[in-house]
Parts: structure tokens; C-alpha cells; sequence
């Protein structure tokens, strides 16, 4: 099969690969799509240990499952597999798991023509929901879940909110915080052309954070970035007591003021992933139209991905490349 290959750092290579063999449990999907990833981009730069090349990277991804329950039906394939009977998959808490694997970390992932994963990860797509709109359904579960820990802290009414960084991720939690009660949301992004889309697709204000600083401090900072000088943002641009959302991973350096978050009771939450509720929320939003990838994104085809990683580094691409396979 024809897939896209992460060889070494900052580079890629389109070409033949060994099919996919079905395991224990699993099923072959024939993929259609599938969305690159900030921890795609992560470790394409060389700064994710657990992603060795040659590896083939990608998860955001749907087709058409050809044995199982599923056969020859269109599903969104939740990537991240964890075992169903320990304590956290039974409590509901599958993305806590200590068993928990990722297609395209240690295994095999999706920028290919194939994909082996666990039939328990496939979720069926709706007849009317088209693949390139329903390839937003695992980076929307991951806004989804992060937006409701903090909602669990706030509530939605009166309640101002900030969102750092106007990528993919930032971008649909904005959105979500809009669909979910939240009116009052800003998003924090540094690229000019960013921010003008920002302010076409959503109903946030864009502001650039370089030469900008929020008139007041807000209820709930959600930081889609995780760098340390935006976890230094988010501490000094939260109120008494509201609540910090730490969505990103980019670095796990310095940029927490402990004592201040202690002195002002301020909440500190780490959001990672999504349960299998949260991804079928975030298929139901897509399905209903609320949530569109219209307006921000970009289908490329596979063959193309290389350029895609390309130009995401070099700050010429929209916040979400789609690769159509």
C-alpha cells in the first residue's frame, strides 16, 4: 500500500509499505482521510522520543471498515486504544488508561492507504456527515473534553474565557465554548493572517498577545498551545479563583507561578484526550452542523502530505490540512 512515511526529522517520503495484518480483535479500514496532527507536526521537528522513524504518523482519520460489526460501513476510528477491562476503561476514563496505546506512535498510523485498528475504536459515521467533515472528530473530542473540565469549574453563565493560540485546537474550542453557553470568548494568535480567519470562522475576538493585553482577567484560560510562555500568560490573565485548562504539549519546561496559584486559588487542570463520550459528542456536534471544518481548513492529497508538513512549519497553512487518501 501507498503511504506517507516519517523518515528522520523534518523529512518525509511518499511509498510502498507493507500492508496492515489484523490482530487479535482488530479490523483492516480503508482509509479516506486523515488530519495532521500538532503531535504529528511534534514529531516530524525530532522532539517526541516515543515516535522513532521510519514511522508512518497520523490518527485523525475515517473510512470504510471491511470486516466486523462495521463491515463495509463508514466509521471515525478513535485512536487511542486502551485495554476495555481495566479500572479506568470500565469507569469510563479510557484516555487515563496506563494501557493506553496511539496509532502512529508506536504503531502503525493513518497517512496510508490501510490501517489495523481494535474494533472497539470505530464509531459509525452518519450517511449525511461527509468523510472530510468527519475527519474533525478526533481533534473536536479533544476540545470537547477539555472545554467541559473547565465548564465543570465555571459553569457558562457570565462566564469569560481565553483561548491561547488560534491553531486547529484553539480554534474548536472556541467553537465548542460558543455551542456550549460560553459567549464571551478572546483567542490569543500571533499570526496576522490567523487571526483574520479566526475572526471570519468563530464568534471569538482575535488578538495578538506580542502587543496586546486583555483589558481584564478572565474566568477561564484554556491553553492550546503548553508552552512556557503561555502558561506564564495563563496565570497572569486568569481571576481569583477561575481556572487554568492546559490543553498543549509543546514543552514541559518552566511558566507556572505555583505561589501565585496558590495565593489565588486558581484552578490548574491538565486535559489529555477524550473519553469515548466525548468523541461521540464530538460526532454529534459535526453531524448536526454546528461545527464545521468550512472557512479553516484544506484537503490535500496524501501524496502531497510532505508539503503540508512543510508549510505548517513555515506558518504558510491554514490551521487544518486534511490529506485525502
Amino acid at each position: 500500500m501507498k503511504a506517507l512515511v516519517y523518515t528522520g526529522t523534518m523529512q518525509t517520503e511518499f511509498r510502498d509499505e507493507a500492508s496492515p495484518v489484523a490482530g487479535d480483535g482488530e479490523v483492516i479500514v480503508d482509509l479516506s482521510h486523515c488530519g495532521i496532527c500538532g503531535s504529528d507536526m511534534h514529531a516530524w521537528h525530532g522532539h517526541d522520543a516515543r515516535r522513532i522513524p521510519p514511522l508512518i504518523l497520523g490518527h485523525e482519520a475515517v473510512g470504510v471498515a471491511r470486516s466486523g460489526k462495521f463491515a463495509n460501513k463508514r466509521v471515525a476510528l478513535n485512536p487511542l486504544m486502551t485495554d476495555p477491562t481495566c479500572e479506568f476503561s470500565l469507569a469510563g476514563k479510557e484516555h487515563l488508561s496506563p494501557t493506553r496505546e496511539l496509532i502512529g506512535m508506536r504503531v502503525p498510523g493513518a497517512f496510508a492507504q490501510a490501517v489495523a485498528i481494535r474494533e472497539q475504536n470505530l464509531f459509525a459515521i452518519p450517511d449525511h456527515l461527509s468523510f472530510d467533515e468527519a475527519a474533525l472528530a478526533e481533534p473536536l473530542a479533544v476540545c470537547v473534553h477539555a472545554a467541559k473540565l473547565g465548564i465543570a469549574r465555571t459553569g457558562t453563565e457570565k462566564v469569560s474565557a481565553i483561548v491561547l493560540g488560534g491553531g486547529a485546537i484553539g480554534l474548536l474550542t472556541a467553537l465548542v465554548l460558543n455551542q456550549y453557553g460560553i459567549k464571551n470568548v478572546q483567542i490569543a494568535e500571533t499570526n496576522e493572517l490567523r487571526r483574520k480567519m479566526l475572526a471570519d470562522v468563530t464568534a471569538a475576538k482575535p488578538y495578538n498577545p506580542i502587543d496586546t493585553t486583555p483589558s481584564a482577567q478572565v474566568d477561564l484560560v484554556l491553553d492550546c498551545v503548553g508552552s512556557g510562555m503561555t502558561r506564564k500568560a495563563s496565570c497572569e490573565i486568569v481571576k481569583p479563583g477561575g481556572t487554568i485548562i492546559h490543553v498543549g504539549l509543546q514543552d514541559s519546561g518552566e511558566g507556572i507561578d505555583t505561589r501565585h496559584i496558590t495565593l489565588q486559588e486558581i484552578g490548574f487542570i491538565g486535559a489529555y484526550c477524550y473519553t469515548n463520550a466525548d468523541f461521540q459528542e464530538a460526532l454529534d456536534l459535526l453531524a448536526s452542523g454546528h461545527i464545521s471544518r468550512q472557512g479553516w481548513s484544506e484537503i490535500r492529497p496524501l501524496s502531497e502530505g510532505g508539503s503540508g508538513f512543510e508549510d505548517i512549519h513555515n506558518g504558510k497553512a491554514v490551521p487544518k490540512i486534511i490529506l485525502e487518501i
